[in-house]
């Protein structure tokens, strides 16, 4: 019996043949098509905010807070889709940067909510070009025209049934 070693890092690009018959199938299937697409969209926002040590789920959460007054991290999770654990370690990460704070509830004081601290807006503000720099690379091969149309497609997309 031969054993196969199994590893968790991701394919480099160029590694797997696009033209090869067996990805044909795969390239036939839209779910497939917005998986690869979403693993890119990650590793280049991820890589792009290398330097800060952050990822794009902590980016995507900011995004989140700058919207609202502050949120539960129970609202945090349902919004953006994340396991409550994960919220719990987002927030303590950007509450030790100093982006965020927990705030007790205006309604509640037992209750505690996460705000935008005035570090979280600047970063923001400062990432916008690292996050339009991301979305120029990722659709680079689409004209001005196309890029609008797939924002309209994958917006209808993600927002039906409540995505």
């Amino acid at each position: 019996m031969t054993s196969r070693k199994t590893t968790a890092e991701p394919v480099k690009e160029g590694s797997v043949d696009e033209g090869a018959p067996w990805m044909k199938g795969l390239h036939a299937d839209a779910g497939y098509l917005l998986y690869r697409l979403g693993l890119r969209s990650g590793q280049l926002f991820n890589a792009a905010l290398q330097r800060s040590g952050l990822r794009l789920r902590h980016y995507a959460l900011l995004r989140y807070l700058a919207t609202v007054q502050g949120a539960a991290q129970r609202e945090l999770s349902q919004e953006l889709g994340y396991d409550p654990s994960a919220i719990v370690g987002l927030v303590d990460d950007l509450e030790r940067l100093g982006f965020v704070e927990r705030r007790p509830a205006p309604e509640d004081r037992r209750r505690r909510i996460v705000a935008l601290a005035p570090a979280g807006h600047d970063f923001l503000r400062d990432s916008d070009e690292v996050a339009r720099g991301v979305t120029d690379e990722l659709l680079a091969p689409l004209g001005a025209g196309e890029r609008e149309m797939l924002h309209v497609l994958l917006s209808r997309v993600a927002h039906t049934n409540g995505g």
